[in-house]
């Protein structure tokens, strides 16, 4: 799974700075670095309706009916569920991160590992969004995990190679087939630096 995640101010090259000083004007309590815990707001990127990729100000977690906040989804069976099928389809996201935490509780006392790639600075996690009364909020796809970090969690966060950044974006390319080429061995020692060279920012709508 992924409880918790950490970012740094500098995710982004300068070409996003503008969009992301606009958008902490218009969302002060906007999260830009540090370690970012369920429902706070943060950068995520994801298609305007002019289908060019943007900085959205999200939250992170649905909020169910009986009011808990759901962080993670399983993309294995996401497209199957009513609540994540029509995100898994058009309005997917990616959340740009540093690492993300997990704790071993088999230990005698819980022990809190950082999980990250060595020389690689920021990644992307693979995202789905929905909008609450206007909110845009976001959840985190989950799968099985490296064979590194199985002691650790079952789960782990799904990771994006670069090369499948621009296409996790858009609707015309099925989920599906993407989370099968999406990082599965993992080696976090020598994984290669994520990029967003791919994209650029474009005027809100």
């Amino acid at each position: 799974m992924c409880g918790r995640y950490a970012l740094d101010e500098s995710f982004l090259p300068e070409a996003w700075e503008a969009s992301l000083s606009a958008l902490r004007l218009r969302k002060p309590a906007i999260k830009t670095g540090g370690e970012v815990l369920p429902t706070d707001v943060v950068p995520v990127i994801a298609n305007s309706r002019a289908m060019h990729p943007r900085l959205f100000a999200m939250k992170w977690g649905y909020t169910l009916p009986d009011g808990r906040v759901l962080i993670n989804a399983r993309s294995e069976t996401a497209a199957q569920k009513t609540l994540f099928a029509q995100s898994m389809r058009c309005r997917r996201c990616l959340i740009p991160a540093s690492r993300y935490f997990e704790w071993d509780k088999r230990a005698r006392e819980t022990v809190k590992y950082t999980v990250g790639c060595t020389g690689a600075p920021r990644f992307y996690l693979a995202g789905l969004y929905r909008l609450e009364e206007d909110q845009p909020v976001f959840t985190i796809l989950t799968r099985s995990p490296a064979d590194s970090i199985a002691f650790l969690h079952d789960r782990m966060p799904v990771i994006l190679p670069p090369s499948l950044a621009a296409d996790w974006l858009s609707p015309d390319c099925p989920a599906e087939a993407l989370l099968s080429q999406a990082v599965t061995d993992v080696d976090f020692r020598a994984c290669t630096p994520a990029t967003l060279s791919f994209l650029s920012p474009s005027d809100p709508e």
